[in-house]
Formats: structure tokens, sequence, C-alpha cells
């Protein structure tokens, strides 16, 4: 990867929530997908840090920037997981947000014999 295409050149747009109230209503198919596999790749992320926390020290020195450069490594790494199929954490999040939104859409009777 070329490191020049790394570099920033714009500004960051903050993250968009949902929507005011925090619904996943309205959102299309793919966005709910994205989200979940968003979801997924923050939980790989840190078992990733988990797994490296268990190793112990490699003889390297272990300056402030060493370790924000290994932390990006393994936010990428994260994500290019998730995005590949990760570990299938993404199907039965999407799958919640689907019956999520499914049983708002049910309107539920207050008294049966109404």
């Amino acid at each position: 990867m070329d490191a020049a295409k790394l570099i920033l050149t714009q500004s960051i747009s903050p993250p968009s929530p949902l929507d005011n109230t925090g619904q996943i209503e309205g959102l299309s198919e793919e966005r709910k997908k994205q989200l979940a596999k968003d979801f997924e790749s923050v939980l790989i992320n840190k078992l990733l840090e988990e797994m490296k926390n268990t190793i112990g020290e490699w003889g390297f020195e272990q300056d402030e920037a060493n370790k924000q450069i290994q932390g990006i490594f393994t936010l990428y790494l994260a994500r290019d997981i998730a995005n590949s199929g990760g570990f299938g954490f993404w199907k039965d999040i999407y799958q919640f947000f689907n019956t999520l939104e499914q049983a708002k859409a049910t309107p539920k009777l207050l008294d049966e014999n109404a």
C-alpha cells in the first residue's frame, strides 16, 4: 500500500448517528448490513487487542508512536476480517435489526376483546 494514499488531505466528517432517535427504521438493507459488519469489526478489534496482550514482550521498544501504529493496524485488520465474512456475528446482528424493525411495525393490541 502506498503511504502517500494514507495521508489525510481533507477534513474528516464526524460520525453520523443512525438518526435523531437512534432508530434503524428507513435504513437500506445494505446500510444495515454495513452497520452489523462495523459492529462485528469492533468486537474483533477488541479480541485481537486482548490476544496481543497475552503475547508479552517481544524485545522491541514500545514507544507511543509504535503503540499507535499497532493499534491502527489492529483496527484495519479487524475491519478487513469483518468485511470479508468475519466470524458470522454480523449475520445475527443484521437479523436482529430486521426482527426489531418488524416488531415495531406490528401493532400490539392492548385489549384482545376490542
